[in-house]
C-alpha cells in the first residue's frame, strides 16, 4: 500500500495550501537529485515526495484523494503531469544530474528548487534552458531574509508619531513613527536592508523626564505644598503636546488623588494629574504652634474605619 501522501510530506490533512507547498519545497531541496548523486533512498524518497506534492498541490487532485483514498473513484490518479493537461519538465533519462528512468516535476517548482540550490536561475543548466511560461517571466531568486536591529525613539514622538533619523549599517535612515507605537514593537523598512532586502526595527522608548504612560493615557506628577493642598489653588501643567493648561486644586486635595484633563493623552487619551503634597517640617517654635492650633481647630482622623477600627 502506497505511504498516505501527508505523511510523506510531512503535514496534518487540515494543512493549508501555504503549508502544504512549505513543506514539500523543503524536502525538495534535501532529497534533489544533485545533492544526493547516486543515493537510490534519496532518488525513492523524491519521487514519493513529488508524487504526494503532485496530489495535494492540486484542489481537484486533493478533493479526490481526501475523499476515495489512493483508488480514486475511476480506479486511480492519472499518471504523469498535474490535472489539467499542464506543462511538466522531466528529470533523468539518462543524462545530467537527474535520476535513471526519469520522473516528472512542475516546471515552475523545478527552477525553484535549482534556484536554491545553486544561487541563480535556470539558464545555462546544462540544456535546461528557458521554458515557455505562458507569458509569465520565470521568478527571481528569493527575496532576501530581513535584518533586525534595536533602535530607541523620543518618548514624545512614540506618543505623537513623527519622522526619525537612524544610523543602521553606517547607513542613515528617516523613519515615519506612526503615533501610539508602544515599546518593542517593530516596524518593517522596505528596501534598506543589506542586498536591497528589508529591515526590522524594533523600537524602544526612550523615559520623559517628568511624563509616564499608561496605554494611551499619560500621567503628570505635579508637586503641592501644604498650603496649596490645604487651600486650593491654580497651578499651570505642561501638557504632551507643549501647552499649558490652567489647573484648579480645590481645597483639602490629598495626596495621590488624580485629576483629568481630557482628550490631552495619546490618540484621544486624557492627560491625569497625580498630585504629590510635599509637607514641609517646621523651621521654629512659632511654626509647630501654628500647625497644633490649626490642628485643634480642624479635628480629623484619616485612619478611622476598617481596618483601624
Amino acid at each position: 500500500m502506497p505511504q498516505d501522501y501527508y505523511d510523506v510530506l510531512g503535514v496534518k490533512r487540515e494543512a493549508s495550501d501555504d503549508e502544504i507547498k512549505r513543506a514539500y519545497r523543503k524536502l525538495a531541496r534535501e532529497l534533489h537529485p544533485d545533492r544526493n548523486p547516486g543515493d537510490k533512498k534519496a532518488e525513492a524518497r523524491f519521487k514519493e515526495v513529488q508524487e504526494a506534492y503532485d496530489v495535494l498541490s492540486d484542489k481537484a487532485k486533493k478533493s479526490q484523494y481526501d475523499r476515495y483514498g489512493f483508488a480514486g473513484p475511476d480506479g486511480g490518479f492519472p499518471g504523469g503531469g498535474r490535472a489539467g493537461g499542464g506543462p511538466t519538465f522531466h528529470w533523468g533519462g539518462g543524462s545530467g544530474g537527474g535520476f535513471p528512468g526519469g520522473f516528472q516535476v512542475d516546471p515552475e517548482q523545478a527552477e525553484e528548487i535549482l534556484s536554491q540550490i545553486f544561487g541563480g536561475g535556470m539558464g545555462g543548466m546544462g540544456g535546461f534552458g528557458e521554458r515557455r511560461t505562458g507569458g509569465r517571466r520565470p521568478r527571481g531568486r528569493e527575496p532576501a531574509v530581513p535584518v533586525s536591529a534595536d533602535v530607541s525613539i523620543p518618548f514624545t514622538t512614540a506618543a505623537l508619531g513623527g519622522k526619525v533619523s537612524f544610523h543602521v549599517n553606517d547607513k542613515e535612515i528617516e523613519v515615519t513613527i506612526p503615533a501610539g507605537v508602544q515599546e518593542g514593537k517593530s516596524l518593517r523598512v522596505q528596501g534598506q536592508g543589506p542586498g536591497g532586502g528589508d529591515l526590522l526595527l524594533k523600537l524602544h522608548i526612550e523615559p520623559h523626564p517628568y511624563f509616564q504612560r499608561e496605554g494611551n493615557n499619560i500621567i503628570l506628577e505635579v508637586p503641592l505644598s501644604l498650603s496649596e493642598a490645604v487651600l486650593g489653588a491654580k497651578v499651570d501643567v505642561p501638557t504632551l503636546a507643549g501647552a499649558k493648561l490652567s489647573v484648579t486644586i480645590r481645597p483639602g486635595t490629598a495626596s495621590g488623588s488624580r485629576l483629568r484633563l481630557k482628550e490631552q493623552g495619546i490618540k484621544g487619551g486624557d492627560q491625569f494629574i497625580a498630585i504629590k503634597v510635599v509637607v514641609p517640617a517646621p523651621k521654629d517654635e512659632r511654626s509647630r504652634e501654628i500647625v497644633e492650633e490649626f490642628a485643634r481647630l480642624n479635628p480629623q482622623n484619616p485612619r478611622s474605619g476598617p481596618p483601624w477600627e
